[in-house]
């Protein structure tokens, strides 16, 4: 499919720049494709009321890692500025990475990482890379000085928090986002962008689901930077997604499928609960034990096994995520949907307001 059939218009300001207090006050629009021009607007913590007794939520466990790194390429009495964004982790002590300017390193080069932000000073530790590998857009394998937990104080230390380029485009990154980018559930650490549909949960909330008869289990999809990555295809067929690495316990796995065998929905928490989800779910809709990398990439006409429902936030023009909510609710009735956040006020993107979503009926486009 061509990837202008996912384009729209949004006004700059319904990006949303902080998140809403409390968190469960984030409003939600209810998308049903049977009812493509009649929308529910609601607010998050009404979720129980939203849901059945039997369903089960499923959240993304993750936790963010400050993974945009600053540091200086020193050749010899030439140095140059390098700003490193990890992404995958591939052993204790090597990262893949997303580098800029890329062109300033070269494979067997050290870059000396430190403690600055955007702009400002620079303030060397004791933290280095070799470059072994150069890939395309930027992309690098870099060897650290450090491996295991030593590497994870370092970058711990050092690093700075991810924040998604439309925020980090118009204001820096402060204290309040080191809480306000972390969900309610995250607990493994390994993720470079939050899965922001479980930044909306409170433990009033939770609270709230688990006296409607309603149950949450979690999964740990350790989300990489390419979810900021623009789309460079002009066709589907032609983009590559970067891989992310997934698991889902036999405990969970078995929870899932009791949930479901009892008539209850499978209800995900964000795109990235749902993509590994399908990941892992047989023809039959059963979900299987996983812990592998995963580069699913979901647009329509892809036949959704595992997920019934899915609670998530707005999503960028031309985004692999609007395609993925494309195939799952319609084309058109996300284009209405999002037609309607835009002129009912909703606030978009990593800070902004919810949606849950309900599967498209056969016949439905």
């Amino acid at each position: 499919m061509h990837v202008s059939l996912f384009d729209f218009d949004l006004p700059e300001d319904r990006i949303a720049l902080r998140p809403v207090a409390p968190r469960d006050a984030a409003r939600i629009l209810v998308v049903r494709p049977e009812n493509a021009l009649r929308f529910d607007d609601r607010i998050v913590r009404e979720l129980p009321d939203l849901l059945q007794p039997g369903d089960i939520l499923v959240a993304n466990d993750t936790r963010v890692i400050p993974a945009r790194l600053f540091g200086v390429r020193v050749r010899g009495e030439n140095a140059a500025r390098i700003e490193a964004m990890l992404h995958q982790r591939v052993s204790g002590e090597r990262w893949r990475a997303f580098l800029r300017p890329a062109k300033k390193v070269d494979i067997g080069e050290r870059i000396r990482f430190g403690d600055a932000s955007a702009g400002g000073a620079l303030h060397l530790a004791s933290l280095e890379a070799e470059l072994i590998e150069k890939g395309e857009g930027g992309e690098a394998l870099l060897q650290f000085s450090f491996t295991g937990p030593a590497l994870d104080e370092a970058i711990a230390r050092i690093g700075h928090l991810p924040l998604p380029p439309y925020i980090a485009g118009k204001r820096p990154e402060d204290e309040h986002d080191r809480k306000d980018y972390q969900t309610l559930f995250a607990e493994k650490e390994g993720a470079v962008a939050a899965p922001t549909a479980g930044l909306h949960f409170t433990p009033e909330l939770m609270e709230r689901l688990a006296k409607a008869g309603i149950e949450t289990a979690r999964v740990t999809l350790h989300v990489g930077a390419g979810t900021f990555l623009p789309m460079k295809a002009e066709d589907t067929r032609d983009h590559i997604m970067h891989a992310e690495w997934g698991d889902i316990t036999p405990e969970t796995a078995a929870q899932l499928n009791a949930a479901r065998a009892r008539g209850g929905r499978i209800v995900a928490i964000g795109t990235t609960s749902m993509r590994l989800l399908e990941s892992a779910a047989a023809d039959d809709g059963t979900i299987k034990p996983f812990s592998a990398a995963t580069d699913i990439f979901i647009t329509p006409g892809y036949r959704f096994k595992a997920v019934d429902a899915l609670m998530t936030n707005f999503h960028l023009p031309k985004s692999t995520l609007f395609m993925l909510v494309s195939a799952f609710s319609g084309l058109d009735c996300m284009k209405a949907a999002y037609a309607h956040a835009i002129a009912q006020g909703y606030r978009f993107y990593s800070y902004g307001d919810a949606s849950l979503l309900f599967p498209k009926r056969e016949g439905n486009s």
